[in-house]
């Protein structure tokens, strides 16, 4: 096993992974070194806010920490509020709560385990992976672990592609949303305001900055113009048999077959779509491996944007909040593009494209609402950096974090490195469903078994 690991990261999955750790009693004690890189150790981005418009948008019941305690979240919120069913779809700040709880739990359990935890609010500045451990290194100091693991979360958002360096400057375009929210009520309200992207970000800024601001009116752009599908107000279990489907998708790994198996299993009689989309995802990282490189960028180009609006779903409550903003006549969705942002005067110039013509669209304010960031081509993480420019990693080819195998083992010129891992996020370009906490959990049990056993 190994002895001394560090886990890097400050949000979910680092927490669970540490909590899967301190819960073990392996024959000789763990030393963990939790560098949390400052802020709400747990938390995270998503789990961060503090507004009780933000809801989870998975079911309570479904929402456990841990894979080998399903019921978790639901026994910690019913210990408050005993009304509260595991059809419910409830404020993310109550995950943050549950979280931290379970981290200070375990905390106390890996003490009477002998575990050493040492949790360290700052940033890892560089990491030297080594074919039998690792050297993190912070600041002045560096320390040597059997083992490290990158539970990073979501990358910071970058700009996008056209957007000017005088856009950026005004301050009215707005790269990351939630600085933004969490400033909005000090702020003169915009008139009027564009949103970029349409997924679940997308509907978690207009839900705070429509009550916020009463008088502004949105402008959301997407490729497609499409929000994301909503839940039912039942739970609906997922479909029962989907092993044929299953087995006709591996046989055949190709994105518009799969698209045509998908229509003809929701097409019977009696399927909702719900449950066939329910019923293949826990099947999608066994899917994903058998997709070629040729049809991993073809799903990304053509079908990605179909599968996220259907998986990640709005719970019934938002969807009917947002239809009012709709039907009210302060918000409108359309279609196009970006091909730039530039900065004229007091205003934003939007240049969007769709269907072979081009249009203008002037703001008072632009907000960058894409979603989650992986591409590590990109980012300003300086671990991450710094690791891509060692070639102690290698960046996924479509942008999907870094190359991995199943187990989370980072890849290097066509070799994984024993004691260098990943968990999260970062596994997209291996795993694809890998953001959520029914993988991430799966993650973090599998991983800590890895860890203790090797």
């Amino acid at each position: 096993m190994f002895r001394r690991v560090a886990i890097i990261g400050g949000g979910a999955a680092a927490a669970t992974l540490l909590s899967e750790l301190l819960e073990r009693k392996p024959p000789q004690p763990l030393h963990l070194d939790w560098y949390t890189g400052g802020g709400t150790s747990a938390r995270g981005v998503a789990y961060s806010t503090k507004s009780d418009r933000h809801l989870l948008n998975v079911r309570a019941a479904s929402m456990s920490m841990f894979a080998g305690r399903p019921r978790g979240f639901l026994d910690f919120v019913q210990r408050d509020d005993p009304a509260i069913s595991g059809t419910d779809f409830l404020p993310r700040h109550r995950y943050g709560d549950y979280l931290e709880a379970e981290v200070a739990r375990a905390l106390q359990q890996g003490k009477t385990h002998g575990h050493d935890v040492n949790i360290i609010p700052f940033a890892v500045d560089a990491l030297v992976p080594e074919r039998e451990g690792a050297t993190v290194i912070h600041g002045e100091e560096s320390h040597q672990v059997d083992a490290a693991v990158l539970a990073l979360g979501a990358l910071t958002p970058q700009p996008l592609p056209g957007v000017s360096a005088g856009a950026l400057v005004s301050g009215r375009y707005v790269v990351d949303p939630w600085s933004l929210l969490a400033a909005a009520g000090e702020l003169q309200p915009p008139r009027k305001v564009v949103l970029i992207g349409l997924g679940l970000t997308a509907v978690d800024v207009l839900l705070d900055l429509s009550v916020q601001w009463p008088q502004t009116e949105f402008i959301a752009i997407s490729r497609h113009g499409l929000l994301p599908e909503a839940h039912l107000h039942a739970a609906a279990a997922p479909a029962g048999d989907s092993a044929e489907l299953i087995e006709a998708m591996h046989d055949a790994p190709e994105i518009r077959h799969w698209m045509h198996l998908m229509r003809e299993a929701i097409a019977q009689e009696g399927k909702e779509w719900r449950t066939v989309f329910d019923s293949v995802r826990p099947h999608v990282p066994g899917l994903w491996a058998d997709l070629p490189l040729e049809q991993r960028a073809r799903f990304m180009r053509h079908a990605r944007w179909a599968w996220e609006r259907v998986r990640h779903r709005m719970p019934p409550q938002v969807g009917a909040a947002i239809s009012v903003l709709e039907q009210t006549g302060r918000l409108q969705r359309q279609r196009g593009r970006v091909q730039s942002v530039d900065a004229f005067g007091d205003a934003l110039q939007l240049n969007l494209s769709h269907a072979g013509k081009t249009r203008t669209l002037n703001a008072d304010l632009i907000v960058q609402t894409v979603g989650l960031d992986t591409d590590v081509r990109r980012t300003s993480h300086r671990l991450i950096s710094q690791l891509l420019t060692n070639a102690h990693i290698t960046a996924d080819p479509l942008g999907l974090g870094v190359k991995a195998d199943t187990d989370g083992r980072l890849q290097h010129d066509s070799q994984h490195w024993p004691h260098l891992f990943a968990i999260g996020s970062l596994l997209r370009g291996t795993l694809w469903e890998s953001t959520a906490m029914p993988e991430i959990r799966q993650q973090a049990r599998h991983l800590a078994d890895r860890l203790l056993s090797a």
